[in-house]
């Protein structure tokens, strides 16, 4: 079983390349939590279980021109570990349809039996 320092690396690996949605399907667990800063009745802040997180996801790479991203890390602490992240990108849709902004924010990732179980991200952006 991958200790928590080997999953942060792999986590790492896999969005250094582009890969967000592998690392959902092969590194979280079915019943995995996500916390965000904030949410609506769309996009709760709160989601639970894969198939949503896969969602949120993909709604992420749909809406968004990435420009370019940068994770530092893993840092990890027992069985969690920190991720920074930075994003260059254009928002396709919303309130900020066409705006190019950049933005930061950590992540906090809870590990169990070799599988993330919970994530949490911190950052501050306008709306």
């Amino acid at each position: 079983m991958p200790t928590t320092l080997e999953v942060g690396k792999k986590l790492v690996e896999l969005c250094r390349q582009g890969k967000h949605l592998e690392a959902v399907n092969t590194l979280y667990s079915p019943n995995i939590v996500s916390i965000e800063v904030r949410g609506d009745a769309t996009m709760p802040a709160r989601m639970e279980g894969i198939e949503a997180i896969r969602g949120k996801n993909q709604w992420w790479l749909d809406n968004h021109e990435t420009h370019s991203s940068e994770i530092t890390g893993p840092f990890p602490h027992h069985d969690r570990f920190i991720t920074f992240m930075k994003y260059d990108v254009t928002s396709k849709t919303g309130p900020f349809t066409g705006k190019r902004m950049t933005f930061q924010e950590a992540g906090l990732y809870t590990v169990k039996d070799g599988k993330i179980v919970q994530e949490e991200f911190f950052y501050d952006m306008p709306g």
